[in-house]
């Protein structure tokens, strides 16, 4: 089994958090409408990233949307979600410039020339003096400073968006006359034309689902077309017998 996709840390302002949440609860228990945004795609549902979504509940970090276009709510996670449509940019780095450094240029002194010695009066003979070149002072050039180079992070792979399947949806309809219909859905799409059921059918689907509340509104619909059904009937029957007594005096002439 390979290891899940690691998800990539939000920037700072990219994904709610716990003050977001709290904001996001305190509106909602004010009766207010909050929406949040989408941070990444949802292709299987034709989900835009930066859609935005109605905030039907919060618990804890997993926050409950109705996106839209989309008739149904969905569970998301806070890093999956954002209070902006658009995504915070990001900081930009700053480029160090190496500072222009110049090689020391070599200083040289010229030659100290000594006075000439003048000979004495005594001395029959002439010296002539030799110059004596002053040895040039060396300088030491200073090395040039390398220049600082920045280094650039490896850019990090794009993360795989985890494709979340489409809800599937079962609709049960009451019409006039006590027709029934049953429509599925798999996300936003119907998979087929609404087919028509009974009254009995829907009663015994429903009470085997548990919920109280949806078996008596489904037994209110059926006991009102019932009585409906049975007016109908007794309204038919007074004037069945008031034609045939019409036919009878008719006979009796």
């Amino acid at each position: 089994m390979s290891a899940p996709a690691r998800r990539r840390a939000p920037r700072p302002g990219e994904a709610l958090t716990a003050e977001d949440l709290a904001t996001l609860e305190a509106g909602l228990a004010a009766g207010r409408r909050v929406t949040v945004y989408l941070r990444e795609a949802t292709p299987s549902l034709g989900l835009e990233a930066g859609a935005s979504a109605r905030v039907i509940s919060v618990d804890g970090t997993t926050v409950t949307v109705s996106p839209k276009g989309i008739d149904d709510q969905l569970p998301y996670e806070a890093d999956e979600l954002r209070l902006r449509k658009d995504a915070p940019a990001p900081a930009r780095k700053a480029t160090k410039v190496a500072p222009r450094t110049t090689a020391a240029r070599p200083t040289t002194r010229p030659a100290v020339v000594p006075p000439p010695v003048v000979p004495h009066a005594a001395t029959p003979r002439s010296e002539t003096p030799v110059p004596v070149k002053a040895a040039p002072e060396k300088s030491v050039a200073t090395p040039a400073l390398a220049p600082e180079t920045s280094v650039k992070p490896a850019a990090r792979p794009a993360r795989r968006t985890k494709a979340q399947p489409a809800p599937v949806s079962v609709t049960v309809t009451s019409g006039p006359d006590d027709q029934w219909t049953v429509t599925v859905s798999h996300g936003a799409k119907k998979l087929a034309k609404p087919s028509d059921v009974t009254a009995d059918r829907v009663l015994r689907a429903i009470r085997e689902l548990g919920d109280d509340v949806a078996s008596a509104a489904v037994e209110d619909k059926i006991e009102a077309a019932r009585a409906a059904a049975l007016e109908r009937v007794e309204a038919l029957s007074r004037e069945l017998d008031e034609a045939r007594r019409a036919l009878d005096r008719l006979k009796n002439e």
